[in-house]
């Protein structure tokens, strides 16, 4: 993985984003540190995979179309990569999405398609019309160059603790698990070896009970607040790349998830979604392990309607 030549190729639309020291959050013989992907342009760490990806296919050659299907902010990020590009974007969303997210898609030109119940029918939906049009179908979950853009998240928590040594753990949201592998590579790079922490929330187990199983497990639904993490179908690929690469995977409750956006929020002054917030609320309560952590606080795209 190349992560020097993604860094820069990104460096041409915004910048590192900040590794802040939370010490508010800190406990007797631990350090926490909070990577704060909220600042990036449409809010979460999501523009990375998706500006890698369509960069990439718009060197290799033309682009009509680029389609999406997302929860909302992958489908921001696309929609961000392809006005950067030129391109015409059309994003897919489950019925009911998260109205901060439609109106960052919107506001960013692409066209919206709202249908289906869940993310496994907008995918599906999505790749019909792609066949059907022609056009790219960046697939959040199956695009190889998307990990390659999440990587940066890696590398840049490596440079920003350089001086310290590097981080002991860190705790990474797994959604689709484009993050976490991404990340997780660029850590393995390290000197020594880090603890890499998948986080999934209890209403929606699918990856992390693919993970423990070694093979894919699907769940009937997903409904948990946070649509970040809202998987019910893992792909075989990405389940044999998570076994590889991460080392634990714990589950967090919609309460542990809404308790942290809260402490993200009056403790430390970071406005996190619950997908987002969900790494804080496992490594709050992993409150044995000792030495430097890090939890990678993914969007600030909450929907106004939360009750935390």
């Amino acid at each position: 993985m190349e992560t020097a030549a993604v860094r820069a190729r990104l460096a041409k639309y915004f910048e590192p984003t900040p590794l802040v020291r939370a010490t508010a959050l800190a406990t007797s013989g631990r350090a926490i540190y909070l990577k704060n992907e909220t600042v990036l342009p449409t809010g979460s760490f999501k523009v990375r995979g998706a500006m890698n990806a369509l960069s990439l296919r718009m060197e290799r050659g033309g682009v009509r179309e680029v389609v999406a299907a997302s929860t909302g902010n992958h489908g921001a990020a696309v929609a961000f990569a392809a006005r950067m590009h030129g391109v015409p974007a059309r994003i897919f969303l489950p019925s009911a999405s998260n109205p901060v997210k439609v109106a960052r898609i919107r506001d960013l030109g692409a066209s919206l398609v709202e249908d289906g119940p869940d993310l496994s029918a907008a995918i599906d939906a999505a790749e019909t019309y792609a066949d059907r049009e022609g056009a790219y179908f960046l697939h959040d979950a199956r695009e190889p160059d998307i990990p390659a853009g999440t990587a940066t998240i890696g590398a840049e928590i490596l440079e920003q603790l350089e001086d310290v040594g590097g981080p002991d753990a860190v705790y990474i949201p797994m959604g689709d698990t484009a993050l976490i592998q991404g990340v997780a590579a660029a850590l393995r790079q390290a000197a020594r070896r880090i603890h890499v922490v998948g986080v999934a929330a209890e209403r929606a187990p699918a990856y992390y009970l693919s993970w423990k199983a070694g093979t894919v497990v699907e769940t009937a639904t997903a409904a948990t607040i946070a649509d970040g993490l809202a998987i019910t179908r893992p792909l075989a690929a990405n389940v044999a790349a998570i076994r590889e690469l991460v080392d634990d995977v714990v589950l967090v409750s919609e309460r542990e998830m809404l308790d942290a956006i809260s402490l993200l929020q009056t403790r430390e002054g970071i406005q996190a979604e619950p997908s987002g917030a969900a790494p804080v609320a496992a490594l709050l309560r992993d409150a044995s392990r000792t030495g430097l952590s890090v939890a990678i606080v993914t969007g600030r795209n909450i929907s106004p309607g939360l009750s935390i």
